[in-house]
């Protein structure tokens, strides 16, 4: 299944209680259809105390967001866009990229 982000894209929410917010995207769920973006949806969690840590908790980290709630932002014009895909041919090999709808001359993101 092809997902429109990727590791390390800068994402902007679209809908819900973070709407508006971005943030990078520090790991994709693919079989969940989800993402965990840098700064967004944060959630505390308990933690109890272990060897390596004494002391236990409250922990704030980044829950996941689901990917229908994020836009990619276009590195070129730095608006939310959306994101399309076509077949690029370099040295024989063909390869699939994407690309910003956004964009005029439609550069493709790396």
């Amino acid at each position: 299944m092809k997902l429109h982000i990727k590791k390390g894209d800068t994402v902007i929410v679209n809908s819900g209680e973070h709407k508006g917010k971005k943030g990078t995207v520090l790991k994709v769920l693919v079989k969940k259809n989800r993402a965990i973006v840098e700064g967004v949806n944060m959630v505390k969690k308990a933690t109890k105390p272990t060897a390596e840590k004494n002391e236990g908790g409250f922990v704030e980290t980044e829950a996941s967001i689901h990917l229908s709630n994020l836009m990619l932002i276009c590195p070129e014009t730095g608006k939310p866009t959306r994101i399309g895909r076509k077949l690029v041919e370099t040295d024989g090999v063909a390869r699939l990229v994407r690309y910003s709808k956004k964009s005029e001359n439609k550069k493709e993101i790396k």
